[in-house]
């Protein structure tokens, strides 16, 4: 799933604020609820004004009952009576019992108060014969609800902005962790760490976040190991470039002192073109492995490209055979004539370079439906098994992995860098293509020669 994290997030902030719309909802009501009661300690007084006034009015009369609602009118700063009820009906109507035995001319204290409402509602608390009763405007300082402002500041500001916040904290926490483990990795890699990786800690993750880290693994896997095939690069360079430097310093000498002049020229000239080729190889290398080119603008025979390499190859070594079994044409496309040229070339001269004097080299091309295959087979030592993958690493000398026949024959102005199978293989994968080597044996096992194969894409 291309956008987990996106789709993670829509659900849990939706998730999250029909919860918080529904808590809010439901607490709000809740508090309103609660707070439109008459409290318990009012509600009992507004009993006991009741049972005060029964009392007075039977014991002492209606004098003494007005005297005291004047009082306590004055007293509660608000308005109350005491009155009777007598319905009538009439029209041949009749009225249940327990209709005139819950009859009310006003809000029993028990009864939930509107807290919407200006004016303060009239309270009744009848009498012992539910005939006569108290009516009384409920006293402003018995009203419900005096808190409802700050719960409602509580509950529309306060809480929801809580909530928001922790709710804004775990989406944070969940797309920052990555992101810090991310940015202390980068901070890593660049002060030197070059194995610091992202991935194994985001392990629990499978998201766009670990998509990046991924991404990120990979690039730092690629920059670390160009720094280390760079430094690589460079010490192999610096070792190579001291022998050839050591004799120019010793011709020098011998032209200074006026020995053997013409032989120590000779020698300075060849140990330029050896050091300008050796330069030239590496930068080639160096352009190959860091930048890794795509090499396919070309169209060319394939066949007639081999054909041309195999003609100067015969004429470089005329004492060894070099046979090819080549189709009549094969039309690559898309590729790189020169960068192919070049890395057949050097695996053909290597061939022939190992192969004993009177011995045979094969080139053979086919085809099938996915790849072209062209396989060069020599005759020489071999390469030691564990030394199969190491011969197309740059500056590792052939003549370390094989072992010389009595028969080969391998001059300084041939023997090369160690370079020709590691150009080689760059080159021939910026065409799209494989190389690999593999030695090949004989009935009795013993190893006959060496063969590599490439392969091309059609």
């Amino acid at each position: 799933m291309k956008n987990k994290l996106f789709l993670r997030l829509c659900v849990f902030i939706a998730c999250g604020t029909v919860l918080l719309f529904w808590a809010l909802s439901w607490l709000t009501d809740h508090t309103e609820t609660s707070m439109s009661f008459i409290s318990k300690e009012h509600q009992q007084q507004l009993l006991g004004y009741g049972e005060q006034a029964e009392q007075i009015l039977h014991q002492h009369g209606e004098a003494a009952l007005a005297t005291w609602l004047q009082q306590l009118q004055r007293k509660e700063n608000t308005w109350a009576a005491v009155v009777t009820s007598q319905l009538t009906p009439f029209a041949g109507t009749t009225l249940p019992n327990d209709y005139l035995e819950k009859f009310l001319l006003g809000r029993s204290v028990e009864w939930k108060i509107h807290l919407y409402f200006e004016t303060n509602p009239t309270m009744e608390i009848p009498f012992s014969d539910r005939s006569t009763h108290l009516i009384i405007q409920l006293p402003q300082r018995m009203r419900p609800g005096a808190l409802l402002i700050y719960a409602k500041v509580l509950l529309q500001i306060a809480l929801p902005f809580v909530l928001l916040c922790i709710l804004s904290f775990v989406i944070y926490q969940h797309v920052m962790t990555p992101l810090r483990r991310l940015e202390n990795a980068t901070k890593s890699f660049s002060e030197g760490k070059l194995d610091v990786r992202v991935t194994p800690s985001l392990q629990d993750r499978n998201d766009e976040l670990t998509r990046l880290a991924i991404t990120f693994d990979r690039m730092a896997e690629r920059i670390s190991q160009l720094i280390y095939n760079q430094r690589q690069m460079l010490a192999d360079l610096s070792h190579e470039l001291r022998t050839p430097l050591t004799r120019i310093d010793m011709a020098v000498d011998f032209v200074e002192q006026q020995i053997n002049p013409k032989q120590a020229l000779q020698r300075l000239r060849y140990e330029a073109t050896t050091m300008r080729n050796l330069v030239e190889d590496t930068l080639t290398l160096a352009w190959l492995t860091t930048e890794s080119p795509n090499l396919k603008s070309e169209h060319f025979d394939l066949v007639e490209l081999i054909q041309v390499i195999c003609e100067d190859a015969r004429f470089e070594y005329p004492e060894r055979t070099l046979k090819a079994q080549l189709p009549e044409q094969e039309v690559m496309v898309d590729s790189s004539q020169q960068a192919l040229g070049q890395a057949i070339e050097n695996i053909v001269r290597n061939a022939l370079r190992f192969t004993p004097i009177d011995g045979q080299v094969e080139v053979s091309l086919n085809c099938d439906d996915k790849v072209y295959r062209l396989l060069i087979c020599d005759q020489g030592p071999g390469v030691p098994e564990g030394m199969l993958i190491d011969i197309f690493k740059p500056f590792f000398r052939v003549d370390k992995a094989r072992t010389a026949s009595k028969n080969h024959t391998s001059n300084p102005i041939n023997s090369g860098f160690g370079l020709g199978l590691a150009l080689a293989h760059r080159q021939i994968a910026a065409v799209g293509g494989t190389i690999i080597a593999n030695n090949y044996y004989t009935e009795t096992g013993h190893v006959s020669g060496l063969q590599v194969v490439i392969e091309l894409p059609l």
